[in-house]
């Protein structure tokens, strides 16, 4: 079964032609009937004020589609509205997001995935499914793009090291590929050997109407950590032939969800060993929407480099951050003074803004550093063993070896 992109789909080409469409007749018809309407003059009046308003609002509509399409602002009707939630349920699942569970030991979940057809905006080869997060209470789209060495007759017992890729806020879980081209980049380097075989996954990550997440766990809230980390990492593992190791595994975002990967990597050594960082913050309340932005405890302990300097021994996992000064650099050289190995923090300067044009020609050299950082593929017999422990004592996250594609 395909996933066809619909009309009133709020990005992708088709609504955005709709809206073009509509926008010229709301045009041309005034032009063709307004010496033509008949009755007294103040309903002539009323109904060629009618035709003028129509007109500016059709091409206001375009503007803002067409934005819309172009950064992956909003991906739905509710996310615009602020009237679609992801989450069915927040259980406090204590520090480590686990709640005290032994999740190589849970239920596989080995989900089914559909072909991503008729949308050309976001490239080739991506497959799609929605989760419904077993642990976290959230759920959302999951995208999959996998390497072209997958499917190769020679890898059929190897397991791919995975990187997951969040978008800004608000964003779309469709932004990588539809503004980075991540895919359509990264296939022909790794075709010719220049990057790591990857497979890429992005998952939703705007899980509250109108709100930021901050990837973070907050009880009767929203799981957002555990359902990045943890339920969204073991449907990966369960699914697909990808690395169950930390070594394997690594975080990539923009914007808030750069905020988010240096979070995770940092908080959870023993799930990545990586992160990638174009333009983020360490202080959450650079994004007024923020859940954590308004309680002062949250603000302080989802910070990236308070976590870091508040770890009980430097984490084993490194950091690739770039931005421009007041927007990504600073808060990344703060990182890279902080740490201590073997945490190692590499900061880069970029010009040009805030922007997805910006980002999108970061992506090769991102994943070239990346490819000397995460492990490539692996025989599947060396990659079953459970992930050890985090520092803080956490249970491990890791599902052992099961069936998978």
């Amino acid at each position: 079964m395909s996933t066809p992109h619909h009309l009133t789909d709020l990005t992708g080409t088709p609504f955005l032609a709709v809206t073009l469409l509509a926008a010229v007749l709301a045009v041309l018809v005034p032009l063709a009937v307004w010496g033509r309407v008949r009755g007294p003059r103040a309903v002539r009046a009323g109904v060629r004020l009618g035709m003028v308003v129509v007109a500016q609002v059709s091409a206001v509509l375009v503007v803002f589609v067409a934005v819309n399409d172009q950064y992956g602002l909003y991906d739905s009707w509710g996310d615009l509205l602020g009237t679609e939630s992801h989450v069915a349920a927040a259980p406090d699942l204590g520090a480590d997001g686990t709640g005290g569970r032994d999740i190589s030991a849970a239920p596989r979940v080995r989900q089914a995935f559909s072909p991503v057809t008729g949308d050309p905006d976001i490239g080739p080869g991506l497959r799609l499914t929605h989760l419904k997060g077993a642990l976290s209470g959230a759920e959302g789209e999951v995208y999959v793009w996998l390497p072209p060495q997958y499917g190769e007759a020679k890898y059929k017992n190897t397991d791919f090291p995975v990187v997951e890729l969040l978008a800004g806020y608000p964003g779309s879980a469709r932004d990588w590929w539809g503004n980075l081209d991540v895919q359509t980049q990264l296939e022909p380097m790794m075709e010719h050997g220049e990057v790591t075989p990857f497979i890429l996954v992005s998952p939703r990550t705007t899980l509250l109407p109108g709100k930021d997440t901050g990837c973070a766990n907050v009880p009767g809230t929203v799981n957002a950590d555990t359902w990045l980390s943890v339920d969204v990492r073991k449907m990966v593992t369960d699914t697909f032939r990808a690395r169950k190791d930390a070594d394997g595994w690594a975080v990539a975002g923009f914007s808030a969800g750069a905020h988010c990967a240096a979070k995770l990597a940092i908080e959870h050594p023993d799930r990545y060993r990586a992160a990638i960082g174009f333009s983020g913050y360490n202080d959450p309340a650079a994004e007024p929407d923020s859940i954590a932005a308004h309680d002062a405890r949250l603000r302080r302990t989802t910070n990236p480099l308070w976590i870091l300097t508040h770890a009980r021994r430097p984490p084993r996992t490194s950091l690739y951050l770039t931005g421009e000064p007041k927007d990504g650099y600073d808060d990344g050289l703060a990182l890279q003074r902080a740490a201590q190995p073997p945490t190692r923090v590499t900061v880069l300067p970029s010009t040009g803004g805030h922007r997805v044009t910006v980002w999108r020609p970061l992506v090769p050299a991102a994943f070239r550093w990346l490819s000397g950082v995460v492990g490539g593929p692996m025989g599947a017999e060396s990659s079953t063993g459970k992930v050890k422990a985090s520092q803080s004592g956490a249970t491990p996250v890791s599902a052992t070896g099961s069936s998978r594609a």
